[in-house]
């Protein structure tokens, strides 16, 4: 990456001179983030990794009056900026209406930032990027814009709200190349603006950054309905976010609740209402910023939300940037194939077929490992799931446990293609038909209550009767012994995928068998093992 120009003297001109004096000599300028300043408060700088905090400089009125006539106006949503800089200036107000404190964020323009997403976004697909603040989606978007317009010659039109991604004033930053920007006078008229950029200026890709409500929801599918390419950023640090935000749920598809019927919900032994995509999704690919060098990319999102929707965790694509500067993959992406992928289709009654046509069953079925380092790649297939016919039992608990505990199981609609089911005792005391009339016998697990704990509980006596835990042992120290190979051939780092405490012990026991170090990184349930480059003496 290449700074183009951090304009850090445009924003210490502003600041009030003792705050200037405390930062201007400083070593690690390049990594300041945000200078805070509060009435009656230390003033406060955040860098990249740290903050200091200078209990002698305690902000006054004059101080925040000297920053607010520097800098232009404040607009509707309390930012202002400086003129040909990407700085943001925030206000805090009091309940008069007096500013009393102040967040000066400093903007960069940063090249090479996208090296990491270049294929996706070269490629024409509308996307997302997801993040938490502060973990760079604006610059991304910046760079996105300006080698779409410069690169791919690309008509490019970007909706800078508060003029954070073009910088203050009328002339746009040099950051965003030749991409033309289309100012918003008033964050409320976002979505407005949206439209206008398509109907008023024929442009082939829109860059929007923050999309934050119903309207601009709306606005963003309309775009895409149009053929337009879509680039835009929202807060939110997962795809799981997005699908429980119900203002912004849209983008993906939007969640329904679909009521079944009586003998339906009975013949299915679900609740009576479950969760469909409506929609197909306004985005193709979802990005989840991880932090700076990390992020998982979601290349189908319609299939990633209906597995959601059917209790199936997904495997992203995990990509990083290393300290050499290079972009490696650490972890393939792996989903499930869906045959009726869609809205309702898990239904037939529901799904909307011409009259006489068969509906076939949704069905889950393994699919090879696709995309490594070089390129793409067919793998060797994913052990058989488990399916579990649920009778009586709330499937959204299921769903959740089947999630939480990252058990190899599907849940199955069809009793027929069960190899096991889990029935709540006042259904199955009387042993119904439906349970009593099967080609085969089936394990069955019996629980007194629609609690979480005891459905969880019977998932995981199925899980170990059937040997499925046994086949997630196998298959995790397997790929303990593939990491070690790669790791000694590379002298680069690998995360393994996510396992339970006694699990991830084996795969240290292997590993260090080996004399190589290794740790664990992430939180359960995602706590994983990384074997390191290390030798061990």
């Amino acid at each position: 990456m290449s700074l183009i120009h951090d304009g850090l003297p445009q924003l210490l001109d502003i600041l009030p001179p003792v705050v200037r004096e405390k930062l201007i000599d400083k070593p690690n300028l390049g990594d300041l983030v945000e200078v805070v300043l509060d009435y009656g408060r230390p003033a406060e700088a955040r860098f990249k990794d740290s903050v200091e905090r200078w209990p002698g400089v305690v902000i006054s009125e004059h101080d925040i009056e000297w920053v607010v006539k520097n800098i232009g106006e404040f607009g509707d949503d309390n930012r202002a900026g400086i003129e040909r800089t990407l700085h943001r200036i925030s206000a805090i107000r009091n309940r008069v209406g007096r500013v009393i404190g102040l967040t000066c964020r400093v903007g960069r323009a940063l090249e090479g930032t996208i090296d990491i997403i270049d294929d996706i976004v070269r490629s024409g697909k509308s996307i997302l990027i997801l993040g938490k603040p502060g973990v760079g989606k604006t610059t991304k978007l910046r760079e996105v814009a300006r080698v779409l317009a410069d690169e791919v010659n690309r008509r490019v039109v970007i909706v800078d709200t508060s003029n954070e991604i073009g910088g203050d004033g009328d002339v746009p930053h040099p950051a965003i190349g030749s991409a033309r920007r289309m100012q918003v006078r008033n964050p409320s008229f976002q979505h407005a603006v949206m439209i206008e950029a398509v109907e008023n200026h024929m442009p082939e890709v829109i860059v929007i950054d923050e999309i934050g409500n119903a309207a601009e929801a709306e606005a963003a599918r309309t775009i895409a309905e149009r053929g337009v390419q879509l680039i835009g950023t929202a807060h939110g640090q997962s795809l799981e976010n997005l699908m429980l935000n119900p203002s912004l749920c849209d983008l993906i598809g939007g969640i329904q609740a679909v009521t079944l019927s009586d003998d339906e919900a009975r013949r299915r032994g679900t609740q009576k209402t479950v969760l469909e995509r409506k929609a197909p999704p306004t985005f193709d690919v979802v990005i989840e910023l991880i932090d700076y060098e990390k992020l998982a990319v979601h290349h189908d999102v319609q299939k990633t939300v209906d597995l959601l929707l059917r209790g199936v965790q997904p495997r992203p694509e995990v990509r990083v940037r290393t300290g050499a500067g290079l972009v490696e993959v650490v972890q393939r992406e792996e989903t499930l194939d869906i045959e009726e992928p869609g809205f309702n289709e898990r239904f037939p009654s529901l799904s909307k077929r011409p009259t006489g046509e068969t509906a076939k069953p949704a069905q889950v079925r393994d699919v090879a490992r696709t995309v490594s380092e070089g390129g793409s790649k067919a793998d060797t297939p994913r052990r058989n799931l488990l399916r579990v016919f649920p009778y009586g039992i709330a499937r959204t608990r299921l769903e959740r446990a089947i999630r939480e505990r990252k058990a190899p199981v599907v849940i199955t609609n069809d009793i027929s293609q069960a190899d096991a089911v889990i029935a709540i005792r006042s259904a199955a005391t009387a042993r119904p038909a439906k349970l009593r009339d099967t080609s085969r016998p089936l394990p069955t697990v019996v629980v007194k209550s629609n609690t979480f704990s005891q459905i969880a509980s019977a998932l995981e006596e199925i899980v170990k009767g059937t040997g499925q835990d046994k086949d997630v042992e196998a298959e995790a120290i397997q790929e303990a012994h593939e990491a070690i190979a790669t790791v000694l051939h590379t002298g680069r780092a690998l995360e393994l995928n996510p396992q339970d405490a006694r699990i991830r012990k084996i795969q240290h026991q292997i590993v260090e068998s080996k004399r190589l170090a290794s740790e664990s990184v992430g939180h359960d349930p995602q706590r994983r093992l990384r074997v390191l480059p290390v030798r061990l003496v």
